[in-house]
């Protein structure tokens, strides 16, 4: 009766083991242009504008927000909001 279940307990532990290991490992695999697509994809449907996402080693020091990491955790994808200049002005205004 112990062998069985001993065997049981082993089963389910190398099963639960599995599937961890099938639910981490799509994202941590995926390739940057891939995850940086989702992302502005994302971003784009909230309706977010002025902004850029750069790919960068994961030990580069960067201005802005990680918000994916990608190529296996070797790269970073890093958020950052655009300066307002770089809106165009309306067309016909102009300053007195």
């Amino acid at each position: 009766m112990k062998t069985w279940t001993v065997a049981a307990a082993l089963l389910l532990v190398s099963t639960y083991g599995l599937a961890q290991a099938e639910q981490t490992a799509p994202t941590a695999r995926k390739s940057c242009d891939d995850l940086k697509a989702e992302i502005a994809k994302k971003l784009d449907a909230k309706g977010v504008k002025g902004y850029t996402l750069d790919i960068v080693e994961k030990d580069k020091d960067s201005d802005g927000k990680v918000v994916g990491t990608c190529e296996g955790g070797a790269k970073k994808i890093v958020y950052s909001k655009t300066s307002d200049s770089t809106k165009t002005a309306t067309p016909g205004a102009s300053k007195p």
